[in-house]
């Protein structure tokens, strides 16, 4: 077992973790921040945006952390002045090809971009110049594409590939032309795009988000004269819980009632029977795929988000 340990410094802390492990994956065992924009743990772990870097003593240049692997004795910084002074012109660069709409983007105050930015107290671009002009897509029932507010991280890429299977998107064109779109940059619309959403969820900027009617929804709430109806996805009642902190799997159906009918909703109906139907075809099916030895992905949908069984 000991022969499958590594020993090393990261920032004057000495370490010990499994061989195989990347300087990312250490430092984080051992409680140190490293900032990362474009790496998702088991899904995209490539270094695109750079912002890993840290420097190893006896090498030059600096080392992409998620996916430098450690070595016995490695001697790592993760905040000199020089990789502190790097990552601030890296996160520069990004945020000068990047919309500058922060405080009316559907992701202000939960974007990493900007999170990154409060943290290195960017306050102003530095370098100005020409910037990459994409048209809105909003042509599909569900998600809306804003690639002025991409970053090239290719999550949204990987999630597709990987988790669900699909491959709708992929970066397309050259230099300072790419960007993360369809084959002929058609729209999501227009291409083999389930709508599943986990671009949205992989995407650490606003450049894909839901396409919402808020606005609608709150005319009528306040019309006396509309009867408003909402109806929930079975998995909402634990998933409110966690965004407002309480324990993983807590069932907070009462509150969630009760905050809807304190908006104003006349009625509050649940997704309970359709999950019941869809779950009951989802395993007759499975069982008949798995008689026959069929091993694809079953795609299941029985509210507006989609999951995957394998």
């Amino acid at each position: 077992m000991k022969e499958d340990l590594v020993t090393l410094t990261i920032d004057d802390q000495e370490i010990k973790v499994e061989k195989g492990t990347t300087i990312l994956q250490a430092a984080r065992q051992a409680g140190i921040d490293i900032p990362t924009l474009c790496f998702l743990k088991d899904i995209n772990e490539v270094g695109d945006c750079r912002m890993c870097i840290v420097e190893v003593e006896g090498r030059r240049g600096f080392a992409t952390s998620c996916i430098q692997k450690v070595e016995e004795g490695m001697v790592i910084h993760t905040n000199t002045p020089n990789v502190m002074e790097a990552r601030h012109v890296i996160l520069d660069l990004i945020i000068s090809n990047h919309a500058k709409d922060c405080l009316t983007c559907t992701r202000s105050g939960n974007c990493e971009l900007q999170a990154l930015a409060t943290k290195f107290n960017i306050s102003k671009v530095e370098f100005e110049g020409q910037r990459a002009e994409h048209q809105i897509d909003d042509l599909s029932p569900s998600i809306v594409r804003d690639f002025n507010k991409c970053i090239l991280c290719r999550r949204c890429v990987a999630a597709c590939k990987k988790v669900q299977k699909i491959g709708a998107i992929d970066c397309i064109n050259r230099g300072f032309d790419s960007c993360i779109s369809t084959v002929g940059d058609h729209s999501l619309n227009d291409v083999n795009c389930t709508f599943c959403g986990q671009c949205i969820e992989a995407c650490p900027t606003g450049a894909l988000h839901e396409k919402e009617t808020i606005d609608e929804v709150w005319v009528k709430l306040k019309d006396p004269d509309t009867c408003v109806i909402v109806q929930t996805a079975p998995a909402v009642r634990v998933a409110l819980g966690e965004e407002f902190s309480m324990p993983i799997g807590e069932n907070v159906t009462g509150k969630m009632v009760t905050a809807l009918k304190r908006l104003g909703f006349d009625k509050v109906f649940d997704t309970n029977t359709g999950a019941d139907f869809t779950i009951m075809e989802e395993a007759n099916e499975f069982i008949e795929r798995f008689t026959n030895n069929e091993h694809l992905p079953m795609i299941t949908s029985c509210s507006p988000r989609m999951g995957q069984i394998h």
